[in-house]
């Protein structure tokens, strides 16, 4: 059970991040700065933590809701800023994909520890992150409702933030499907220039794809930082971030097998820790996930399992049409 609860748990950190970079690559963007994405997230809402506790002069006069709001709003606007950042750049500017994402991420991942560095030294602001963690973000029902039973603690044990990653995982799915907003959007990663023809905006789609998938992903370093984490920013998310993107190639751009996929990945990052080894032997193990990875995209690619759009990482022109 403490291996299943676990990786449940866990998956949050990959579906976030899959989920909303799904959604940035159905518009035809190849963000390879989702790592770091993620990384400002998690900076950001440790910033609206840090507001949030300064203005309640501590952690005594805190009320549940705002603790999670504050921090929630904060990694939304930071990491959709980064979106926006990556579709100037892109669409604006006409720059490299590859490249911009790569540099987002180096510039995330950079920034981040920076940051925390300001709001690490404050003893007062450390503890209060953990307190907020413990009491609002990891749990959102009473510990002797979920504490019942194996049932109870395996679906009612979680906080806010694994429940509203599979809901958010859902939406997309029906709403990539089943509406106008969907079928455009899919269009515009397929072929811009019949989207274009057709008369939808294909900067504007592109735009707003990219920074709601990008505060999407975001949210992924917000569960990191105070959930899994517990409010300790020795800990970076990045390398995560990189599993998250490979796992949209492994779900074949779909958040309803992103679910699943999430989980799995997850499983194989923690059932290592759950083995009796130690020393290099456990190092190895440690290896498993990263392993199967790069096994699922060379199984995939040959395979040919699911498609990516046709206008993936390809910067659209409007006088080529």
């Amino acid at each position: 059970m403490g291996v299943i609860f676990e990786s449940i748990r866990f998956a949050t950190v990959f579906l976030f991040g899959s989920a909303g970079e799904t959604v940035t690559e159905k518009s035809g963007h190849l963000n390879l700065g989702t790592p770091g994405v993620m990384c400002i997230g998690a900076m950001g809402s440790a910033i609206g933590a840090s507001i949030y506790l300064s203005m309640c002069g501590g952690v005594g006069g805190t009320n549940a809701f705002l603790s999670f709001l504050f921090p929630f709003l904060f990694c939304i606007l930071f990491a959709g800023l980064a979106g926006l950042l990556f579709s100037f750049i892109t669409v604006t500017l006409h720059c490299n994909q590859n490249v911009t994402g790569l540099a987002l991420t180096t510039f995330g991942v950079g920034l981040y520890p920076f940051v925390t560095s300001f709001l690490e030294a404050n003893p007062v602001m450390k503890a209060g992150f953990s307190s907020i963690s413990h009491k609002y973000l990891t749990h959102v029902f009473p510990e002797q409702f979920y504490n019942m039973n194996d049932f109870t603690r395996l679906f009612f044990s979680y906080g806010v933030l694994v429940y509203l990653a599979i809901a958010i995982a859902i939406a997309i799915a029906i709403i990539m499907k089943k509406t106008k907003v969907g079928l455009f959007l899919r269009t515009v990663g397929e072929n811009p220039s019949a989207a274009d023809a057709a008369g939808i905006s294909v900067n504007r789609y592109r735009y707003l794809a990219t920074m709601i998938g990008s505060a999407i992903s975001g949210l992924g370093g917000m569960f990191y930082l105070f959930d899994w984490c517990s409010g300790a920013f020795e800990f970076v998310v990045d390398a995560y971030g990189w599993l998250a993107v490979s796992l949209v190639i492994f779900t074949m751009w779909k958040t309803e097998i992103g679910i699943a996929g999430s989980l799995l990945f997850s499983f194989l990052y923690i059932f290592p820790g759950y083995l009796n080894f130690s020393g290099p032997d456990k190092k190895l193990f440690e290896l498993v996930p990263y392993a199967a990875t790069i096994l699922i995209l060379v199984i995939t690619s040959i395979f040919k399992l699911g498609k990516a759009p046709a206008g993936l990482g390809q910067s659209y022109f409007r006088e080529d049409r």
